[in-house]
């Protein structure tokens, strides 16, 4: 399956070092439980497990990507004496297919995942009990 998904990928052929290494520093950067020495660490192995969910599940779904971004075919206003609005935010979820809005925290955290996922998934249930 890995490489089926490789020779259909345009940016590279092979598994590549830097992208494993690029999602690592990301999740570092988002994730205060993950950097080295600091006083941001789990006491209990289930903090760390939903801390690490919350952040993988952030970065796609809420935080836009100025790279990702589009042009508005008309510039909207903002308020106030703003420049007027440009650009459409995009996350990488939205440039993936899987969501149309750039979802808010509130709609995150409020999210029902289906019973179907539990049950192909039993050892994430006990994080959420």
């Amino acid at each position: 399956m890995v490489a089926a998904r490789l020779a259909q990928s345009p940016v590279s052929q092979t598994i590549n070092t830097s992208f494993v290494e690029r999602d690592n520093l990301t999740q570092r950067q988002q994730n205060r439980r993950l950097t080295r020495r600091t006083n941001g660490f789990s006491k209990a192995l289930s903090g760390f497990e939903k801390q690490l969910w919350l952040s993988l599940a952030y970065y796609p779904f809420v935080l836009p990507h100025d790279s990702l971004r589009h042009p508005l075919p008309i510039t909207e206003p903002t308020r106030g004496s703003g420049s007027p609005r440009r650009w459409c935010p995009s996350t990488p979820a939205m440039a993936a297919g899987v969501t149309d809005p750039v979802w808010t925290t509130q709609e995150l955290l409020s999210y029902r995942v289906s019973p179907l996922y539990w049950t192909e998934c039993p050892d994430l249930e006990k994080l959420f009990r």
